[in-house]
């Protein structure tokens, strides 16, 4: 199975053993959030608050 990429591209993992979220961006930025909402602000944000 091929993994997409591109600059459209974001990734949300969930952090084993947490209920913690970690969200990785097209731009390579990263970042973990408990709240699912605050994690898609920041998402849709780019690229504010986005530093690789």
């Amino acid at each position: 199975m091929k993994m997409l990429t591109g600059n459209r591209v974001v990734r949300v993992h969930w952090v084993l053993g947490t209920d913690r979220l970690r969200a990785v961006c097209h731009c390579d930025a990263e970042r973990e959030f408990e709240d699912p909402v605050e994690l898609w602000e920041w998402i849709l944000d780019h690229p504010i608050g986005h530093t690789p």
